[in-house]
């Protein structure tokens, strides 16, 4: 296995993980009910369960 013969030092170490950021999430506009969500995600809109712009768990009414 191979070992380094001398110690990285911290300034050459953090030059090598500048590539290695944190992006936004991609957001979506439902055409449905026009709320922003993730992508590939669902998303509740007034209690109802949505994907896809497709309902799929109708809110539940309480009387």
């Amino acid at each position: 296995m191979a070992h380094p013969k001398r110690k990285i030092s911290k300034t050459r170490r953090d030059k090598r993980r500048t590539h290695y950021k944190a992006e936004l999430p991609t957001l979506a506009k439902c055409s449905t009910t026009g709320t922003i969500h993730l992508f590939h995600r669902a998303y509740f809109v007034d209690g109802a369960l949505y994907y896809k712009g497709k309902l799929v768990v109708e809110a539940k009414v309480k009387a």
